[in-house]
């Protein structure tokens, strides 16, 4: 067979394996790789060396749909969209799988402690130009940033962990008063505000934090709504967005501040459309 020019079942069967292999690497559970590669290659017929990178093809795509990725298979950024479809495909079949990710309890995230909050994205470490936009085209196809806004589990379980890690950081700066007055708005009193999490610095003044989850990287693109952003504009002293990503596997965090055009390239996607 032909290495270039993988079937639709081909890629089917893979990224089903693919998945299966995921699952049990984000729950803690032990799986034999060589294992699986022995059962796809008497599935398909393929060589070992040609699923293994075909394997690191499918965490490439991933990355794209904002998608967690199996920690032993190094991104290769060849194929992308052919497996974009049939990772789509899977998700499509298997709804539940992303909402499962994120049905933890609420003590364990209240007992997580405070994130370590790392450097945002910047033009010096990002991936070379050709795989950047190869990545953004699958995520445009896909609606990758529309699909986590509509994730309900994964927006209110970063949200949770955010509000707990407001919480403890200003209990760790021995603000136990400012500490008890962090609300979480839009659980409260639903969404609107333009922000989520309504917390202090240490010392006293606001902290109106905006909360984008995502399973993917920290270049995954995500949605803002044009309140948000007027918001933003309107409170910019107090106005923060709180970027979780790889989420599922252990959350990482960055801040933006406004004006948020000096970070991101903010593209609109949707029109409203009125009877003259």
């Amino acid at each position: 067979m032909s290495l270039e020019n993988w079937s639709d079942t081909e890629n089917d069967i893979t990224v089903a394996s693919y998945f299966m292999m995921l699952s049990d690497e984000l729950s803690g559970r032990s799986y034999n790789k060589a294992a699986m590669n022995r059962a796809l290659q008497e599935q398909i017929g393929r060589s070992r060396g040609s699923i293994e990178f075909k394997l690191c093809n499918v965490s490439a795509a991933c990355i794209s749909l904002g998608l967690p990725t199996i920690k032993g298979y190094k991104p290769r950024s060849h194929g992308q969209m052919a497996l974009a479809e049939a990772i789509s495909r899977w998700l499509a079949h298997h709804p539940e799988w992303e909402v499962s990710l994120h049905q933890t309890k609420s003590l364990q995230l209240a007992e997580a402690g405070a994130l370590y909050i790392g450097v945002a994205p910047t033009m010096r470490n990002a991936p070379p130009s050709d795989e950047v936009e190869q990545m953004q085209r699958v995520a445009r196809r896909f609606d990758v940033a529309g699909r986590d806004e509509r994730n309900r589990a994964l927006g209110h379980a970063g949200e949770e962990r955010v509000f707990h890690h407001e919480r403890m950081t200003l209990r760790q700066s021995g603000r136990d008063d400012l500490a008890r007055r962090v609300r979480w708005v839009s659980k409260e009193d639903g969404d609107g505000a333009g922000y989520d999490i309504a917390s202090f610095t240490p010392e006293g003044k606001d902290r109106l934090i905006e909360v984008k989850t995502t399973n993917g990287w920290e270049r995954t693109p995500f949605h803002i709504s044009r309140n948000e952003l007027e918001v933003a504009d309107e409170r910019r002293e107090d106005w923060y967005l709180f970027r979780l990503y790889e989420f599922a596997r252990g959350p990482k965090a960055f801040e933006l501040r406004p004006p948020l055009d000096a970070h991101v390239s903010l593209t609109a996607t949707n029109f409203q459309a009125s009877f003259q």
